[in-house]
């Protein structure tokens, strides 16, 4: 690990450690092109990974707060999963019966397409608002008369929206000043009595501990561990009660109560050192590991097989641009409908759904995450198809 003169977003640290560089990395990974043509030329950039060894918070360097627009081509929603509905309706099912969320206000900042502040709303009777840039209007927000959206990221001139629950999943990660953010979830809790937020992340320990190395993405400023997910909300008026890994250990969330007169102290970080260890040897595995599904891809197309990739999201777009498959892999299957007939960035293949295996009969299907195993496989059998089912 070599150093560099970056402040860490987090403790404002200058012992920031780079270990990791991607070049020429997809800029958006969720971006629906309309076209082969205008996916192949999606933007990329470089990816600096820098370790602050104060709080043990990982994030790129190199990351251009000027390059991330989001807008309704944006498309990342899982909720057509079986498994993450299940997923969703448990967690929002723990958060009103803990908290007491029953004809509540809440709050959603970056709330998507709107599908888990609508779920919250059904399952409590609550009141609710979305804010999301990406949020298309017509698709979910005639769901419910108790629940509204803004179609705008989340800011100042927001303030006045107040309420006892205010959620942010899958947001804090790109946010390049995730202490402002942090203070405006802060500020959206007001002086309500019991008020309180929840936060979801991904679990950069899980990158690590399973080599989820397609989770490494241009849109994802911060990588969160712990450590750093912890100090960040102490740091910035809230007692955190609770932080929970979920997902079968992908996401962070963290539940937080807003407090008065902190007294900010330099908070000690335990297992730092261990984690500088973990930190440090992941780039050589993710190398090897690149390097190694390089070669099977290459077998594969020896061998004359066909491969066909499942999950149009982050991680299947990153698996396919890392390793450049425009001619090894020539299909990409997707349950999510609004992702179907248009191309993934960087590489240009088609998205379908799974009533196209039919006509493709692929030897080999690549699951992206491998929590959906089991989904995938009941709906090759239900097909009849014979191939084989390989985790990347």
């Amino acid at each position: 690990m070599t150093g560099r003169n970056n402040k860490c977003p987090i403790c404002e640290s200058g012992a920031v450690l780079l270990f990791a560089e991607v070049k020429d990395a997809l800029v958006h990974c969720n971006t629906l092109w309309k076209s082969r043509e205008m996916a192949l030329k999606a933007r990329r950039g470089v990816l600096k990974l820098g370790f602050c060894n104060r709080c043990g918070h990982v994030f790129n360097t190199a990351f251009d707060p000027e390059a991330m627009k989001y807008a309704e081509e944006y498309e990342n929603s899982l909720h057509f999963s079986p498994v993450f509905q299940d997923y969703a309706r448990s967690l929002a099912v723990k958060l009103i019966e803990r908290y007491g969320l029953y004809e509540k206000e809440i709050i959603e900042i970056g709330c998507g397409k709107g599908d888990f502040l609508l779920l919250m709303s059904e399952l409590g009777g609550n009141s609710g608002i979305g804010f999301d840039a990406s949020f298309i209007r017509d698709r979910n927000d005639s769901r419910s008369r108790k629940v509204s959206f803004i179609q705008d990221l989340y800011s100042e001139k927001y303030a006045h929206f107040k309420g006892d629950m205010i959620l942010s999943r899958q947001v804090l990660e790109h946010i390049r000043s995730p202490r402002s953010f942090v203070r405006k979830m802060r500020s959206a809790t007001g002086s309500r009595p019991g008020a309180m937020v929840f936060c979801e992340v991904p679990n950069f320990m899980h990158t690590i501990k399973e080599l989820a190395v397609w989770d490494i993405i241009y849109e994802h400023y911060s990588y969160f561990t712990p450590l750093s997910f912890r100090r960040l909300f102490n740091s910035d008026g809230f007692r955190v009660q609770s932080l929970e890994e979920g997902f079968n250990g992908q996401f962070l969330c963290l539940e937080a109560a807003p407090v008065e007169n902190m007294h900010k102290t330099a908070e000690e970080a335990p297992g730092l050192d261990s984690l500088m260890r973990e930190v440090s040897a992941f780039f050589h595995r993710y190398t090897n590991k690149i390097a190694a599904w390089k070669n099977e891809l290459e077998k594969i197309a020896a061998r004359g097989q066909r491969a066909a990739v499942w999950g149009a999201g982050s991680k299947g777009v990153s698996f396919l641009n890392t390793l450049k498959t425009a001619a090894e892999i020539d299909h990409v299957i997707d349950i999510n409908p609004y992702k179907q007939g248009n191309y993934v960035p960087g590489t240009g293949q088609e998205i379908v759904g799974p009533e196209a295996l039919r006509e493709i009969d692929p030897d080999l299907i690549i699951i992206m995450n491998p929590i959906y195993t089991s989904e995938i496989w009941e709906t090759v059998k239900r097909m009849g198809l014979k191939c084989r089912l390989l985790t990347a």
